[in-house]
């Protein structure tokens, strides 16, 4: 197995300033899957490649008295499950994993959390929505694409060769998943948890999956983030065949504000991607202008009506095309549903199945 991530292993002596946020050990390091790094006192970087875009995922390892906490896991592949055992074997050996604490429901946080839970026979922690939703999701595995996901691509504007591809890889997210127990401990917004003497704030943020789980410790000054508040990258904002009509992108915006009111300007950031930094509020201010910015774009581009594929350049840089079709699909449609919804756009269903939307005249302004 290749565990090599291609960048720097060896932190820079000196911090690094890129677009407003400092990388207090420089841009591009990543530790060795084997290696953890200390980030902070009794806190570990555990960064795992992964087979895809992203290429890696970062966890998090935390002493924990005379055992370990675990916060997001990796995804159900053999690679991932290696990794572990060389921890296991290794950096880690001799003290147990007491719980494992999961961020959200997405393949690459939750996958091994189950397979974790049973090895050391411990408590998975999530908040209620990611583990219901996750739940429900997993049995889809196995089972043809629905009809009104289908119908839900196909109003979109995807042609029948797009929607033939998604009826074959449909049911795939519940193979990256070891099976769930069938019980956990709930995460519940501002409760703390104590951990090696420690307490750690749980936030929540929404958008991005339904109840996503940071974890922030005053005394350390540093944030477990998941994919709530990555550096570089804005994670997706997806609409969903199974919820139409949401707004998480309202959902998203809101929770990028409640968060930069709540967050310290100086705490360490430990995101799920791309390196540790400090700049939370900046960060999240950018988060915001940045899906501010996009709604105009797509509002200027409805003087004529589109379809959601139509609607692509609006919100991306990049051609839409492969197995990118469908988080695109989503996060159009989330921007799409918020100038609904702000009455700025309407969507009209068409004879065909094919949903059209343009500007309503005489909306206000986005601001």
């Amino acid at each position: 197995m290749n565990t090599e991530i291609p960048t720097n292993t060896t932190p820079q002596s000196e911090p690094e300033t890129y677009r407003g946020l400092q990388y207090p050990l420089g841009l591009g390091f990543f530790p060795k899957p084997d290696q953890p790094y200390q980030i902070a006192d009794g806190v570990y970087w555990i960064c795992m490649p992964m087979p895809m875009k992203p290429d890696h995922i970062n966890l998090w390892l935390l002493e924990d008295g005379d055992g370990w906490t675990i916060v997001d896991t990796g995804m159900n592949i053999d690679s991932m499950r290696e990794c572990w055992e060389n921890l296991f074997d290794g950096f880690m050996a001799g003290k147990p994993v007491k719980r494992v604490i999961v961020t959200h429901l997405h393949p690459d946080h939750i996958g091994l959390a189950g397979w974790l839970c049973e090895r050391f026979n411990c408590r998975l922690w999530i908040s209620r929505e990611e583990y219901m939703m996750c739940k429900a999701m997993v049995t889809d595995t196995g089972k043809p694409a629905p009809d009104v996901a289908i119908n839900f691509f196909k109003a979109a504007g995807v042609n029948e060769e797009g929607l033939e591809t998604y009826r074959q890889r449909f049911g795939q997210f519940g193979k990256m998943i070891s099976p769930l127990p069938d019980s956990y401990r709930r995460l519940i917004k501002d409760e703390t948890i104590e951990i090696n003497d420690r307490y750690w704030q749980v936030m929540m943020g929404s958008g991005h999956s339904p109840e996503h789980a940071l974890l922030y410790c005053p005394s350390l000054k540093v944030v477990i983030a998941g994919d709530q508040i990555l550096p570089r990258e804005t994670s997706n904002v997806s609409v969903m065949p199974s919820e139409p009509d949401g707004d998480p992108l309202d959902e998203w915006m809101a929770s990028c504000a409640d968060l930069r009111g709540q967050l310290p300007g100086n705490v360490l950031v430990l995101p799920s991607h791309e390196e540790p930094f400090k700049g939370v509020c900046v960060r999240l201010t950018q988060l915001i202008e940045f899906h501010k910015d996009k709604l105009s774009q797509l509002y200027k581009l409805l003087e004529e009506p589109k379809r959601v594929v139509d609607c692509f350049p609006a919100v991306f840089k990049r051609e839409i095309t492969g197995s990118v079709m469908w988080p695109a699909v989503g996060e159009t449609l989330a921007h799409l549903n918020s100038l609904v919804q702000r009455r700025m756009v309407m969507r009209k269903e068409n004879p065909d199945g094919v949903d059209t939307y343009v500007q309503l005249p005489d909306a206000l302004k986005f601001e």
